[in-house]
């Protein structure tokens, strides 16, 4: 990169000010600025990072070169729209917007405007998940477990935008086929949204998903569970960690081979940190991110479907 590539935070909550920070400490980035409705909030983050704060967006988009918004979801469209009509590179916390409609409009947005989207989806950053997207060929059966205890946080939405939607994604970048039926359940247990759910995704080449996720568990549990033709990858999203399983050499006298287990090494990261280095250098090489818009919008699309198939199946319970 000739030159420090000009970059403004909007929305700087909890994750937010995470951005900001990371921004504020790589090289060729200059944090412009960072911009919330809360005055107090941007002040803060502003004179921790070293740069301008702001409570409304004004000239931002025509001082800079790209931008991470961090609002809630219902304000995505409308304020994706500030910059990306302006061609500045957006990184936009997942999922896309509320609505399909609202997604595919600011994908649109974007492609009419030469701008890259960046969709947040961080579990692809996760160092185990890039591991295990290498190494699983042709998937057959999935199944992930995405469970935690209940936090007041994103209870405006259900479970399957908050929390479903990360391994519909991860699921969808595995599976190299159209999908051809869905059937999904779930129930309300302390929010007035579905706070678990389960999604059983089948795909034309035969292979299946299952899906679970809850936010009013116990304990956190988060895994991925991948079966091939001869081979079992699983993972622990939290420590990263992923292993194998698959036939070694037949024993002596022995009619069937022993299984072979090993821990497959994985270099943890910070999955955020990669995640603002990949949109650099996506910025800086003109190339798709791992996440484009387009990614963003069918897990969108699928989730959807999946939120549908719930309300089919509350409403024929009662």
């Amino acid at each position: 990169m000739d030159k420090a590539l000009k970059v403004a935070v909007i929305g700087v909550g909890y994750l937010g000010k995470i951005h900001a920070k990371i921004y504020s400490s790589m090289e060729n980035i200059d944090l412009v600025a960072v911009m919330d409705t809360d005055h107090d909030a941007a002040q803060a983050v502003a004179e921790s990072c070293q740069c301008e704060a702001r409570t409304e967006i004004g000239n931002l988009p025509d001082i800079i070169d790209a931008v991470s918004i961090v609002v809630p979801t219902s304000l995505h469209l409308e304020v994706a729209r500030c910059f990306l009509e302006k061609g500045v590179h957006t990184l936009l916390e997942k999922p896309v917007a509320p609505s399909v409609e609202e997604s595919r409009e600011i994908v649109d947005i974007a492609k009419a405007h030469g701008a890259i989207l960046q969709i947040g989806h961080l579990e692809r950053f996760n160092a185990g998940v890039m591991k295990l997207a290498e190494m699983a060929q042709n998937p057959r059966f999935i199944e992930v477990h995405r469970l935690g205890k209940f936090v007041e946080r994103a209870t405006d939405v259900d479970v399957v935008t908050d929390l479903m939607i990360h391994d519909i994604d991860i699921v969808l970048s595995l599976v190299k086929s159209p999908l051809s039926s869905v059937s999904a359940m779930g129930c309300q247990v302390i929010t007035d949204h579905v706070d678990i759910a389960n999604a059983r995704l089948e795909f034309q080449n035969g292979a299946v998903a299952n899906v679970t996720a809850s936010r009013v568990s116990r304990n956190q549990f988060r895994r991925i569970r991948v079966f091939s033709q001869k081979r079992y990858l699983g993972l622990n999203f939290a420590d990263q960690q992923l292993e194998e399983v698959k036939p070694g050499d037949i024993p002596e006298g022995g009619k069937f081979p022993e299984l072979e287990h090993r821990d497959i090494e994985v270099i943890a990261q910070l999955p955020l940190n990669a995640e603002l280095a990949h949109f650099a250098d996506c910025i800086e090489s003109n190339t798709r991110p791992l996440v484009a818009g387009e990614d963003g919008l069918v897990a969108v699309e699928v989730a959807e479907i999946v939120r549908n198939k719930i309300v089919e199946s509350m409403l024929d319970s009662d």
